[in-house]
């Protein structure tokens, strides 16, 4: 497995991206560039915990495919305790970046993939089974950070792909070594600092449709990819002298999404783990789904982060004893748990597929993600609501260096107990960050949108809530002949 060190180095080690930032072409190296430093802060914890002996059994598994041991992130779940162990993994990574981490994506597709190219070599006696376990033994060794991208432009959601071509991936030339794509993916979570991008179609198909079934890995500095960089709220601070330690920024830790545009970028045959299978299509998409949906047990983390946040600042403010100050942290806590029991009901509800690995419940995989298009507003309000109205106000960082301002701020800007100037301004700041800033990127609208918006979600609850059984129920106690 790679260190923290190490991974940032192999970033470094990439042929030069082709990245756009605010309509520029980036020069230099991208990973140094403080905006997207603070994304690689965060995903260089799945790589340092695992170094750290206090979380080395929750960041590690051993492979099912190697018996050796490697990143967790990297891993074919094989029990209803692997997947615990995975959500509870992302609760603690939550809970110490207070952001997206940006690597579940590549997980939930390995998982994913595992099952549906074992499912379409069993239906036509393909062999994209083998060519993804060879695959996957790659990525376990070189510890990689991998990029899932399923979500197409779509343009008009009212047309299908066949009807606007040029919204969706698909292949655009088949040869004996391999296919062309052209494309883009949409919300790209973690993009530009992963080692490798896995292309999923982006939703069920039809037959005449096979050019877009297309599942493949491909290199992140591979020719003809174009990285199209996201704006993020307040992101700009961290470019502010000294770039990325401001106290203005909040926090060192950061998410990152991009535009990544396919420009007839060639992959090799034995990279390739679907090509139009349209069939199995709705297999895939439904599986990475169900995964990623629980996976979003991260945003309980970032909850235990608002949590503390809340109590904190309560106690600075000098209003912790008061009731309704109490009542609303309780509140939070029952919101955010109630997040968290959804997601670990569906990975001890999970069952073993033919390819081996463990998928979760899908119905109460799409509960967990439903509750987390709501809840986190709901602690966010909450949170503000105990923070004050200073959390918007507050002049910046620098005045507390400036020798004209600087004694008024430290006297108004003062709270109670250990609440000094400094320290709540620091708070404050996180609060910002959390629900207003940076970080409510991951905490708000990617837990609205993310993996799915919310009718996404009500669509397979009422598929798999089996409403047919529930009205026999109902018949066979009011004496209804079934």
């Amino acid at each position: 497995m790679m260190t923290g060190s190490e991974y940032r180095q192999s970033l470094k080690a990439r042929k030069p991206l082709v990245v756009f930032m605010n309509g520029e072409r980036m020069t230099g190296e991208p990973t140094e560039h403080p905006v997207v430093a603070a994304s690689i802060n965060s995903i260089a914890l799945t790589y340092e915990l695992a170094e750290d002996p206090k979380y080395r059994s929750t960041l590690t598994a051993t492979s099912a495919l190697t018996g050796k041991t490697i990143n967790r992130f990297c891993h074919l779940h094989n029990s209803p305790e692997d997947l615990y162990q995975k959500v509870g993994m992302q609760r603690l990574l939550g809970q110490k970046c207070g952001t997206c981490f940006q690597r579940c994506v590549g997980m939930d597709a390995f998982n994913a993939t595992n099952i549906t190219s074992f499912e379409i070599d069993q239906h036509y006696g393909t062999d994209y089974h083998k060519r993804f376990v060879n695959y996957l033994k790659i990525a376990e060794e070189n510890d990689w950070v991998v990029d899932g991208a399923m979500t197409d432009p779509k343009i008009d959601r009212s047309l299908r792909p066949s009807q606007q071509p040029d919204a969706y991936v698909r292949v655009v030339e088949r040869t004996p070594d391999g296919v062309v794509i052209r494309g883009a993916k949409m919300h790209q979570t973690g993009a530009i600092n992963s080692h490798e991008i896995m292309v999923m179609p982006t939703l069920a198909l039809k037959e005449d449709e096979r050019d877009f079934a297309i599942c493949c890995a491909i290199p992140a500095d591979a020719d003809g990819i174009i990285y199209i960089y996201g704006r993020q709220t307040c992101d700009t601070r961290l470019t502010e002298d000294p770039p990325g330690e401001s106290l203005d920024i909040g926090s060192i830790y950061g998410g990152q999404e991009c535009i990544i545009v396919f420009d007839d970028v060639f992959v090799p045959r034995e990279r390739i783990f679907m090509d139009g299978e349209t069939d199995f299509s709705g297999r895939l998409v439904d599986t990475f789904a169900g995964y990623h949906r629980s996976s979003y047990a991260c945003k309980t983390g970032v909850g235990d982060v608002a949590i503390g946040a809340a109590a904190l600042i309560a106690d600075y403010n000098g209003t912790a004893k008061a009731s309704h100050v109490k009542d609303k942290i309780v509140e939070m806590i029952h919101l955010n748990e109630t997040i968290w029991s959804s997601c670990v009901a569906c990975c001890y509800k999970g069952t073993e597929t033919p390819a081996g690995n463990f998928l979760v419940d899908l119905l109460l995989a799409n509960v967990a993600k439903h509750n987390v298009t709501r809840f986190p507003y709901e602690i966010a309000r909450l949170l503000q609501d105990i923070a004050g109205g200073l959390m918007v106000t507050m002049p910046g960082a620098k005045e507390f260096d400036n020798p004209e301002t600087q004694k008024y701020i430290e006297l108004y800007l003062n709270g109670a107990g250990d609440g000094t100037a400094i320290n709540r301004f620091k708070l404050l700041r996180l609060i910002e960050n959390l629900t207003l800033g940076r970080a409510a990127v991951g905490y708000l609208t990617e837990s609205m949108h993310g993996a799915g918006s919310p009718q996404a979600q009500r669509i397979m609850i009422a598929r798999l809530a089996d409403i047919g059984k529930k009205k026999d129920l109902a018949k066979r106690i009011a004496r209804i002949e079934v």
